[in-house]
């Protein structure tokens, strides 16, 4: 309970003082809400739409997942080609670098363009493609960090090169595989959210702050933002949760079942 306390009580009290502050700033000093509404007037407007932001927050949801899904799929299995062979580590690597330095704002219009617009597919493409640089990079990294010494116990007993991908590599490569999808999850709701930006359907976080700061309605815009830091928080979350069950248990020397 003291460890829980020491790691969330920090940045608990450092949340509420700084909306303390915000609070107490934009009251004083009168900042206008069309540069900075007040957190009051953010959590009203919350309150009031609340249903539309749950919706749009389950549009943008949906499509940050399957990007999330189907980007760490694409990200493991091209990671595990490139460690097997040397000439597809060397193409995949140049694509994946090459996708990674496409920015986002690019690449959705370009996509909208290619797809119809009355369908989720060009970001849920963005989405993929966010979350497959760190994802491969990551786990690539991490199927190499085995230690030899496995490597010749498994090849003693004739294993294959996918059998020991399978029962060694992989295993190993875990803590790398959830490295980069803490960077991947938050990454996929930003970039689905950015994807909204630029047409299509207008159901997702995204169409809707550009919507309500169009029409001078800039609190209710604040509480979309606020809705897409929870969500990416959320997948933040899931990871760290899907983690923390992968983990194997801890076995303490000298104590037997």
């Amino acid at each position: 309970m003291t460890r829980v306390l020491r790691s969330w009580l920090p940045p608990v009290l450092f949340g509420v003082a700084l909306l303390v502050l915000w609070q107490v700033l934009t009251a004083a000093a009168g900042v206008p809400s069309f540069l900075l509404p007040a957190p009051s007037a953010i959590g009203q407007a919350f309150a009031d739409n609340h249903h539309a932001i749950l919706e749009a927050a389950l549009a943008t949801g949906k499509n940050a997942l399957t990007g999330l899904l189907a980007g760490a799929v694409l990200g493991m299995a091209a990671a595990t080609l490139a460690v097997r062979f040397r000439v597809v580590d060397g193409v995949l690597g140049a694509l994946a670098a090459g996708a990674a330095a496409v920015p986002i704002v690019a690449l959705a219009p370009l996509l909208n363009s290619m797809f119809s617009t009355t369908t989720d597919l060009p970001r849920r493409l963005v989405a993929t493609i966010v979350v497959f640089f760190p994802v491969f990079v990551s786990t690539t990294r991490g199927l190499r960090q085995v230690p030899r010494v496995h490597e010749d116990l498994m090849t003693a007993y004739a294993a294959t090169g996918w059998q020991i991908t399978r029962t060694v590599r992989l295993p190993a490569a875990l803590p790398y595989l959830f490295t980069g999808l803490r960077i991947a999850a938050p990454g996929a709701v930003i970039a689905a959210i950015i994807a909204e930006y630029f047409g299509g359907l207008q159901h997702g976080l995204g169409s809707r702050i550009t919507s309500a700061a169009a029409n001078t309605a800039y609190p209710r815009a604040w509480a979309y933002v606020v809705a897409a830091m929870i969500l990416g928080l959320v997948f933040l979350a899931a990871v760290l949760l899907l983690e923390q069950l992968t983990r194997r248990p801890r076995t303490i020397p000298g104590r037997s079942k």
